[in-house]
């Protein structure tokens, strides 16, 4: 790592805030990449939205969530910029060209599953009826945020996975999200819909060895939460492209019910938020705890 990230620091850009533990004593980092909530006010001014619709797409507090983790050892990278104005959990250039007024370079990916329904790295939607922008863009505009804000919080990103690997022999990091409200039928149609609280992500197993998922998976149900693996949220980039288990590098998403911790419409904290933070300090204990020999790779 860098010089000038020094253990036991606050770093902040306007890409990013990192936390660093005073020591790194858990092969651990935490990402949360889409909890930034400062943004540019000239995006403001082009979108269709007001500032409180533009948030509807955030993960709203979840880099407090995980606040403690430097305290327990682990460093924490969060994003300040907004989702909705540029997606780090995607590829770099994932890209509508129906949103620009220029042609897009030939290296543009603009036929993923992420661009058409309006979610690239520059999104189209907040949610699939509520369409962002007043105009299109220039390309131009979409390299300046990719290259101001997404690479830079990559760069780092990076940075921390190796500099663990480096030190501990292995690295697992973890990918914090939050999900709207979701619900399954356990028994069929006829039965009654059931809230699932998490969903942990790590690509079907490729991403992630087994041993981490199922550590995390059973410390939730063992507070009797409901929780789903990689269904309907298997991982996104990070997750694909950080998680290498046999290079010793495991990435696990964990997807946080808002209902959880959160009040979705006015976007404020519940009462119970600090038992989801004391929660998360739990998991985090218990997945730095797990020794390179069980990894199954």
């Amino acid at each position: 790592m860098s010089t000038d990230l020094k253990q036991g620091t606050v770093r902040e850009t306007e890409s990013y805030r990192l936390h660093l533990p005073n020591q790194h004593t858990l092969p651990v980092v935490l990402s949360s990449p889409h909890s930034g909530n400062n943004y540019p006010e000239s995006f403001i001014e082009g979108s269709r939205l007001d500032s409180h619709n533009l948030r509807r797409s955030e993960d709203s507090f979840v880099d407090e969530l995980f606040q403690n983790a430097p305290k327990l050892g682990a460093p924490l990278l969060c994003a300040l910029f907004p989702r909705a104005f540029v997606d780090a959990n995607r590829e770099p250039f994932e890209l509508d060209p129906h949103m620009f007024e220029d042609e897009l370079p030939s290296y543009v990916n603009t036929n993923s599953p992420r661009v058409a329904v309006g979610l690239g790295t520059i999104a189209r939607n907040v949610t699939s009826e509520t369409q962002i922008y007043k105009d299109k863009l220039t390309f131009a505009e979409a390299k300046d945020r990719i290259e101001r804000f997404y690479w830079p919080y990559h760069q780092v990103l990076r940075q921390l996975v190796d500099t663990t690997k480096r030190k501990f022999g292995y690295c697992i990091l973890i990918d914090c999200h939050s999900m709207p409200k979701l619900t399954t039928r356990a028994n069929g149609i006829s039965s009654r819909p059931s809230s699932i609280h998490f969903v942990l992500g790590d690509r079907f197993g490729k991403a992630c060895s087994r041993a981490v998922t199922k550590t995390v998976g059973d410390i939730l149900e063992q507070n009797s939460y409901r929780v789903l693996n990689n269904n309907p949220y298997p991982g996104g980039f990070i997750t694909q492209h950080y998680g290498e288990p046999a290079l010793g590098i495991n990435c696990l998403q964990i997807e946080i019910s808002r209902t959880l911790y959160m009040d979705e419409d006015r976007i404020e904290r519940r009462s119970d938020f600090d038992d989801i933070a004391s929660l998360m300090d739990e998991i985090i204990l218990a997945v730095g705890s797990i020794q390179a020999n069980v990894l199954d790779y």
